[in-house]
């Protein structure tokens, strides 16, 4: 099988950050978002496909300089194509069937499951369905016998919902529905294809693993926390010469001798903490200096920017080179 990323959109839940970098190559637990999507693929999978739009160059080099295991192919749009026309972009040699998965899932899921759910239905496709609470930002699918899914309503209120389980944005399709999707404009996969598509099987893949969208700062901040409480943040512990609590993961040439830690840090490539300053749950991107006796909390830091000595931070977006 071969799998199929999707990787548009223009983070804009997530700027000033996002301006310079994409949201997917943001580093939470100690490695790019990106790269925790992929690590939910099965080491079989023949190749990995990114239908990349905004900042595509940043992507494609990144993973030129970082490949992970799996043969890595970016597909960029000229202009942006929504989920549908990125696909139908992307998607010629896909496989039969094929994973399709959104770039900003943060779950435990087990896709080789996932397959052979789609397999053993012999239906068009396999969802994965995540449980929520407050259904009111997504879409909920309607479940039948089997949970076949019936269909989508989109945004309702938790009394008036069907169930509480929406599409956790990653599934496994058969490669024909790469031919329903109107090819050379922009289109919705999930408003303009999949309700098509429901009387020839879709099934649901019910989740029981953490499951978050990454896709604003808070969320961001939680899935970080979910995948180090799952043991999925690098090595953890703390930087050398720093004290407290951790984990932190530290990425290559960061540094905070003397500084200490509250839990759930990520220090991105040559992050510098200098002495007596503190930081607690929170994402230090490259090159971040964080000054002696600041403290920094629940914020996300983007490349180059600086915390000022002395300074206290709290929820806070900060982008390329800003100051705080």
């Amino acid at each position: 099988m071969k799998a199929l990323v999707l990787i548009g959109g223009f983070g804009t839940r997530l700027r000033p950050v996002t301006y310079s970098v994409p949201k997917q190559l943001i580093p939470i637990a100690g490695k790019p978002m990106l790269y925790h999507v992929l690590d939910l693929l099965p080491p079989d999978v023949e190749e990995v496909v990114l239908a990349t739009g905004y900042k595509a160059d940043l992507i494609d080099a990144y993973v030129r300089a970082h490949p992970p295991r799996w043969p890595v192919r970016t597909v960029p749009e000229a202009e942006p194509l929504g989920t549908g026309g990125g696909m139908r972009n992307a998607g010629d040699g896909m496989s039969d069937p094929f994973f399709l998965l959104n770039s900003d899932v943060i779950a435990a899921a087990d896709l080789s499951a996932l397959a052979r759910r789609q397999s053993t239905t012999g239906g068009i496709g396999a969802m994965a369905l995540a449980e929520v609470d407050d259904t009111r930002p997504y879409g909920v699918a309607a479940l039948a016998e089997d949970d076949r899914i019936t269909g989508f309503v989109e945004k309702p209120e938790p009394e008036a919902a069907p169930s509480h389980w929406i599409n956790a944005g990653l599934a496994v399709w058969r490669r024909e529905v790469l031919d329903r999707i109107p090819d050379g404009r922009p289109s919705s996969f999930e408003q303009e294809v999949v309700p098509y598509l429901l009387d020839r099987g879709l099934y649901g893949f019910r989740l029981f693993g953490f499951w978050d969208d990454a896709g604003t700062p808070d969320r961001l901040l939680r899935s970080q926390r979910l995948l180090f409480d799952a043991g999925r943040g690098g090595k953890g512990g703390l930087p050398p010469g720093a004290s407290g609590n951790g984990p932190v993961a530290t990425m290559s040439g960061a540094t905070a001798q003397g500084a200490s830690f509250g839990k759930y840090v990520t220090l991105g490539p040559g992050a510098v903490v200098e002495p007596g300053a503190h930081v607690e749950n929170s994402v230090l991107m490259d090159g971040v200096r964080v000054e002696r006796e600041a403290v920094v909390a629940g914020s996300i830091l983007g490349p180059q920017s600086r915390v000022r000595a002395g300074r206290r931070i709290s929820g806070q977006v900060l982008g390329e080179r800003a100051e705080g």
